[in-house]
């Protein structure tokens, strides 16, 4: 595996992957590698010749320089992490290799991108959109892979996508989770063993709620009920608990087509996300 910073070292070798007629697949992350990624980069190491891994904290999508500091930066341990899988290239560029001086271009996306952690996280949607059509280009990939936790960001990627004629088809991949429920996210590195056994009520409260709207009942009684469940159990405040459609994320209040339940809550100063389909 090469480390590579610089976007013109990148497409020298993206180049020579064309002309041999090989396809490329990325995994975008923001780096503090977990079990969640690995399993993106297996993935994409199944499906595609070559492989890169991308690992940038991208300052554009955070609308908390606080949470942004705070971000772990592991890049040596998520170099070793990688090493056991096929990646060809691991590309870590700085911030003046994405956004060099006169950067002037941010990329809106509606409907997908409103409600839930848009509506949250003002901006955060355009930072994520902005950089991932600079990675498409850069790694000039067939195929880019993502987890379904951050599901929302799955659909503004998609849209971003088939909107740029980007050729590049987005891949979806289950959520990775501990043994406990909790799905796997670098953001659980700020919690501690408590903290981390107490986020598990996060994904045994959705399972269950998910289960009731399945049977038949009441969706606001059933949200209302798992919102006083987190609360109950020491979790708090509640960003969002609310069903959407899955094709469009629009509002939804039965299950007619294809739904899922969609969670952010705080724990000890840290914003978990979660979500779950219903069957």
């Amino acid at each position: 595996m090469k480390i590579v910073r610089r976007k013109s070292d990148l497409r020298a070798l993206t180049r020579g992957w064309r002309l041999a007629g090989e396809s490329i697949g990325v995994v975008p992350t923001m780096g503090a590698l977990h079990d969640g990624h690995l399993s993106l980069a297996a993935a994409a190491c199944k499906r595609a010749d070559r492989v890169i891994v991308t690992l940038f904290v991208n300052p554009k999508q955070f609308n908390n320089p606080e949470d942004l500091e705070k971000y772990p930066r592991t890049e040596d341990s998520d170099a070793r992490k990688l090493a056991p899988y096929d990646v060809d290239v691991l590309y870590i560029p700085d911030g003046a290799e994405m956004y060099p001086d006169g950067f002037a271009t941010t990329i809106s996306v509606s409907g997908v991108s409103e409600g839930l952690c848009g509506a949250t996280r003002p901006g955060h949607f355009d930072g994520v959109a902005t950089v991932v059509a600079k990675l498409l280009r850069q790694t000039e990939a067939d195929f880019a892979f993502f987890g379904e936790k951050d599901y929302q960001q799955v659909q503004v990627v998609r849209r971003v996508a088939e909107d740029l004629d980007l050729d590049c088809e987005i891949v979806p991949c289950p959520t990775v989770r501990e043994e406990s429920g909790l799905a796997l996210s670098s953001r659980n590195l700020r919690l501690d063993d408590a903290a981390r056994q107490k986020a598990s009520i996060i994904y045994a409260t959705l399972s269950a709620a998910a289960r009731a709207i399945a049977a038949g009942q009441e969706v606001e009684r059933v949200l209302d009920q798992a919102r006083a469940e987190l609360l109950d159990h020491g979790l708090g405040p509640i960003d969002y608990l609310e069903m959407r459609r899955e094709r469009d994320l629009a509002p939804v209040q039965d299950t007619s087509a294809p739904a899922r339940l969609f969670v952010a809550v705080w724990l000890d100063g840290v914003r978990l996300i979660d979500n779950l389909g219903i069957d």
